[in-house]
C-alpha cells in the first residue's frame, strides 16, 4: 500500500515569535549598551578631582604645619606624607609613594613633581601649590621624574590602554570561537600575548618614544597584560559559553578602560571607579607599565599580582575544561541509520 508523504511543517509561523523577540531584544539592548558605555566613559571623565592623592611635605615641623593645614582644608583631596628633608621627599617620588612634595625652606616653598607618574597630577599640584603663594612671589617647581619629551602630556600613554585591551579580547575570543581547548587554547593565548607585547614595545618605545625604560621589561609588561585579558576572556567562555566572551569584553573594555586611570591617576577618579579599575587588567597593566617604564619597577608588586591572578585563573579554566572534553583518539558512536519505509513489493512475475 503506498505511503502518503507527510507534508512539511511550515516554518514561518514556527519562527515568527522567536524572531520578533530577537528584534525586540536588539531594539532594547542597543540603547542600553549605549547608555552604559556613555556612563562608564563620561562619568569618570567629568568627575575628575583629587581624592586622597598622596602628597609629601618636607621640612621642619613648625615651618611645614601652616602649609599642611591649608592643604588639608580641602576635605579628602590630599593624603599628606611627612618627610624630614628634600632628599627623603625625592626618594619618595622615585619610589612612587607620592605624586609630588612641597619642601619648606627659609626662602619659601619648593614644589617637587613627577610628571612621569601623571602629567595631569603634576599640573594640578602646580596650580594648587602656587595658588597658596603670596602675590608676586613665584614658587620654584622641579620635575624629579619627567615624562618623556615625545609624550609630555601623557596622551600617548593613556591612549595605549584601549588597543591593548582590544587585542587581548580579540585573542581570547578568536581562541574560543576557533574551538581550541585545553593545552592548545593555552598555547594560542600565550603565544598571541607574547607577540602583542613585542609589537607594542616596538611601536610605543622604538617608534613613538612614549616609553623610555628597559625595552624587554616593557614588552614583558605588555605581554602579561594581554595574557591577563585574553586568558580571562577565553576562560570565561570555557565556563559560560558565548556569554562569557561578552562578559569579558564588558569587564575589560566598558569598565576596565575608563576606570584604569591611565590618562590621569586612579586617585582622580570618582569612588569606587579608581579602586575597581586597579583590579581589572587595563588599570593594573597601566600602573605596572608606568612603574617599569619610568620608575625602575618601583610600585610594581600590586599590579603584577592582579595581572598574574587574571592570567592564572583564565589558564586554569581552559585546562580544566579541556580535561573534561572527550580524550583524543576516541570516536563518537555512529549515529543509527534511519529505517526507511517498508520496501516496495517485488514486481509480479
Amino acid at each position: 500500500m503506498p505511503v502518503t508523504p507527510t507534508p512539511p511543517t511550515p516554518t514561518a509561523s514556527r519562527h515568527a515569535v522567536p524572531e520578533s523577540r530577537r528584534v525586540l531584544a536588539v531594539i532594547v539592548m542597543v540603547p542600553l549598551l549605549a547608555a552604559l558605555a556613555l556612563w562608564a566613559f563620561a562619568w569618570p571623565a567629568t568627575r575628575m578631582a583629587p581624592r586622597d592623592l598622596p602628597l609629601g611635605i618636607a621640612g621642619p615641623a613648625a615651618a611645614a604645619a601652616p602649609l599642611e593645614q591649608r592643604l588639608t582644608s580641602h576635605q579628602g583631596a590630599f593624603e599628606i606624607h611627612r618627610y624630614a628633608d628634600e632628599a627623603a621627599a625625592r626618594t619618595a617620588l622615585q619610589d612612587r609613594e607620592v605624586y609630588g612634595a612641597v619642601v619648606v625652606t627659609p626662602q619659601g616653598p619648593h614644589l617637587l613633581t613627577a610628571s612621569a607618574a601623571s602629567p595631569a597630577v603634576a599640573q594640578l599640584l602646580t596650580q594648587a601649590v602656587t595658588s597658596q603663594a603670596p602675590a608676586g612671589k613665584a614658587i620654584p617647581v622641579t620635575d624629579v621624574v619627567p615624562a618623556p619629551a615625545a609624550d609630555a602630556r601623557g596622551t600617548g600613554f593613556g591612549a595605549s590602554v584601549l588597543p591593548l585591551a582590544l587585542a587581548g579580547v580579540a585573542a581570547g575570543a578568536v581562541t574560543s570561537l576557533a574551538g581550541l581547548r585545553g593545552g592548545r587554547a593555552v598555547t594560542a593565548v600565550l603565544g598571541a600575548s607574547a607577540l602583542v607585547g613585542l609589537t607594542g614595545a616596538a611601536l610605543a618605545h622604538t617608534w613613538l618614544g612614549v616609553l623610555t625604560g628597559n625595552w624587554w621589561a616593557e614588552a614583558g609588561v605588555l605581554a602579561l597584560t594581554a595574557a591577563a585579558v585574553a586568558a580571562g576572556v577565553a576562560g570565561l567562555h570555557a565556563l559560560l559559553g558565548k556569554p562569557g566572551i561578552g562578559l569579558g569584553a564588558f569587564l575589560v573594555v566598558l569598565l576596565g578602560n575608563p576606570f584604569s586611570g591611565a590618562a590621569g591617576a586612579p586617585q582622580l577618579l570618582p569612588e569606587p571607579a579608581g579602586l575597581v579599575g586597579q583590579w581589572l587588567p587595563p588599570g593594573a597593566g597601566g600602573s605596572l607599565l608606568r612603574s617599569v617604564a619610568f620608575f625602575d619597577g618601583a610600585g610594581a608588586a600590586g599590579p603584577v599580582l592582579v595581572l598574574s591572578l587574571w592570567a592564572a585563573l583564565g589558564v586554569t579554566a581552559l585546562a580544566l575544561t579541556g580535561r573534561r572534553s572527550a580524550p583524543a583518539g576516541t570516536s563518537a558512536p555512529e549515529a543509527p541509520v534511519p529505517v526507511d519505509a517498508a520496501p516496495a513489493p517485488a514486481p509480479a512475475p
